[in-house]
């Protein structure tokens, strides 16, 4: 877990908008598992395609 415990959009582990590189520096967990998460929330039902939205507005990205 990120010792600030903050969550921030990753500036270097990014493929889209860096969210679930934020998640994944953040829980610990692989940011590849955590897309696949979304993936899957996203073909069953969408919901996955509008949290990752949300929180690409709402998550700030990573200080420099």
């Amino acid at each position: 877990m990120d010792p600030s415990g903050k969550l921030y959009r990753s500036q270097t582990n990014r493929m889209l908008g860096g969210v679930c590189g934020g998640l994944a520096d953040y829980t610990g967990l692989d940011a590849t598992v955590i897309r696949v998460i979304f993936v899957i929330l996203a073909v069953f039902g969408g919901a996955g395609l509008l949290v990752y939205l949300a929180m690409w507005i709402i998550v700030p990205t990573a200080p420099a």
